[in-house]
């Protein structure tokens, strides 16, 4: 099941300390890397998506650690990994507590992307399935992520 734009603007809209947090750190290409927040990919939402280096980032809070939770992140990681999205799954405590280490985490995944060609080699698209067109240059279906469609609605 698709998650509604209403419900993914409502999560930008009200994010946690922790989403806050990294937001800051990470908007404005601070990073060399622009990164969009809760993006949708298809039936998921990440919490942060960044689409040159198809790096996704989680904020994993408690709720997390609980097994309905545990399966759910595995079923999102599967998926994502699929067409080659590497995701990185950072506890909110190294936000809050050490801003630091959550912005090197984030450069060394963008780093090894970047040194293993990651970025450029391997086609960005994945193959497109029955009734879906695969977009050049962008790792999903035409209308997908990050809420952006080509109708306004």
């Amino acid at each position: 099941m698709r998650i509604p734009t209403p419900r993914v603007r409502e999560l930008r809209v009200n994010p946690t300390e922790a989403e806050r947090t990294a937001w800051y750190l990470l908007r404005d290409r601070r990073l060399e890397a622009k990164f969009h927040r809760q993006c949708r990919i298809e039936n998921w939402v990440v919490d942060f998506y960044c689409f040159e280096h198809r790096l996704a980032i989680e904020l994993d809070g408690g709720v997390h650690s609980q097994p309905r939770q545990m399966q759910k992140d595995a079923a999102k990681g599967h998926y994502l990994r699929t067409p080659g999205v590497t995701l990185l799954r950072i506890p909110n405590g190294l936000v809050l507590g050490d801003p630091e280490e959550f912005v090197r985490k984030i450069q060394q995944a963008i780093k090894v992307r970047i040194d293993h060609g990651d970025t450029s080699k391997r086609p960005l698209t994945r193959p497109a399935t029955a009734g879906e067109s695969a977009v050049a240059g962008h790792p999903l279906p035409k209308g997908e992520g990050c809420g952006f469609t080509s109708r306004r609605g």
